[in-house]
């Protein structure tokens, strides 16, 4: 194996492994009304225009402009009313100069009208409608096809389905939509001295954290977990989950695989599942810097440090992408904000920094307050609301300066 820690930037990790690992997207096709975060897979166009016809926004009466131009509180316009126009149905009459036909919102207006005058600017006598104000042709109007028009594109492939996106689709009777099937992340847990959280823990014993983390992330990614269990520190044991995990699932993750007292062994194990095998054994980057990225058979492979600090910037750095090939997403922009740091930070120029913060108000201001602690402890991300990243040519950061905080 190759010695550990010949350490590769972020980016040149990255671009390693995406040389060897272009997936090709599973499709499904699935109701549109359960499509809600799914990735669409197909192209969509419209099929119809929307509306089909022209809608009044507001209560009032359809007209033809033209018979309103000029009226005034003192001067009105008198038209004639034809009838009601009732919601959800057609217009069963058209209108002929002087006429005003009574429409709610969201109703047809009848042919022969090109505007609605709102109810407030009128007034009914009889049979007859004083309009105090003129309206503009298309004014208070929605017009066939001015939401969308037949044929039009929609949504493009890699597009994440929002609600809104939903309401849209099913307003054009689009009631099914293909999308990018979830790929399955196996997660390999393991350690002597790893037990399951409903199990009491003897001393030199920790519950299994990462295993459940890492699999949240996965589904938060789009993917599907599979979680293998606890495999103790046995190569043999170690080799047939994890050849089990690479037939069964797109992506595999080794928990505490990449620590030092198992680097070796996991290495190997993940350099045995297929070709090319470890691609990349150390990343410049903390904490996380004992990390594996590899290419088995096509399938991708990641070995994690350990300490779940370490995981969770890991997955995020590196996973959660992967996921997102396998889905054809289109990348997405992180949830980010703002805000001035509270203390100095140092760190060693040529390594990225991943620091925990926790966000404080002050004085009108936002500021991110490091949460520090080792990377072993969990409690570290759960006070923490979001990470900011010290770059790669920094010696560090200074408080009071302006941080981008990718929120949790």
């Amino acid at each position: 194996m190759t010695e550990l820690f010949t350490v590769h930037t972020p980016p040149a990790a990255w671009a390693r492994f995406v040389e060897h690992f272009q997936p090709t997207v599973r499709t499904e096709q699935i109701a549109t009304a359960e499509a809600l975060e799914r990735i669409l897979a197909a192209p969509l166009t419209a099929p119809q225009n929307l509306p089909e016809f022209a809608r009044a926004t507001v209560d009032g009466y359809a007209v033809a402009a033209a018979d309103t131009y000029g009226a005034t509180p003192g001067l009105p316009a008198f038209l004639t009313l034809a009838g009601e126009v009732p919601m959800g149905k057609a217009a069963a009459f058209a209108l002929d100069p002087g006429q005003a036909a009574l429409v709610h919102t969201g109703g047809m207006i009848p042919p022969g009208a090109d505007a609605v005058v709102m109810i407030e600017d009128t007034q009914r006598v009889a049979d007859n409608i004083e309009v105090f104000r003129p309206v503009a042709e298309g004014q208070n109007v929605v017009q066939v096809g001015e939401d969308i028009r037949r044929g039009q594109p929609i949504l493009a492939v890699g597009h994440r389905l929002r609600p809104q996106d939903l309401g849209g689709l099913l307003a054009l009777g689009i009631t099914e939509v293909v999308v990018a099937a979830p790929p399955i992340v196996g997660i390999i847990s393991t350690g002597d001295e790893v037990v399951a959280p409903d199990q009491p823990v003897q001393p030199g014993q920790v519950r299994d954290i990462n295993s459940y983390t890492l699999a949240g992330l996965a589904v938060r990614a789009g993917g599907r977990a599979i979680r293998y269990g606890i495999v103790p520190d046995d190569r043999t044991a170690l080799e047939a989950v994890a050849a089990r995990a690479v037939q069964e699932c797109d992506i595999v993750v080794f928990s505490a695989g990449s620590s030092v007292s198992y680097r070796d062994m996991t290495a190997e194990v993940i350099d045995g599942l297929g070709k090319p095998g470890v691609l990349v054994h150390g990343v410049s980057v903390k904490p996380g810097k004992p990390t594996i990225l590899a290419v088995c058979d096509g399938k991708a492979v990641f070995g994690l440090p350990g300490n779940p600090v370490s995981a969770m910037v890991i997955f995020d750095l590196f996973i959660t992408p992967a996921i997102g090939l396998l889905l054809g997403a289109q990348k997405l922009p992180q949830r980010t904000v703002m805000a001035r740091l509270a203390r100095n930070l140092a760190s060693d120029s040529g390594r990225e920094d991943y620091v925990q913060v926790r966000l404080e108000t002050r004085e009108g201001e936002l500021w991110a307050v490091p949460v520090l602690g080792k990377s072993n402890l969990i409690y570290t991300l759960v006070n923490a609301e979001g990470t900011i990243k010290v770059p790669l040519d920094a010696n560090g950061l200074r408080a009071g300066e302006w941080v981008t905080v990718v929120m949790h």
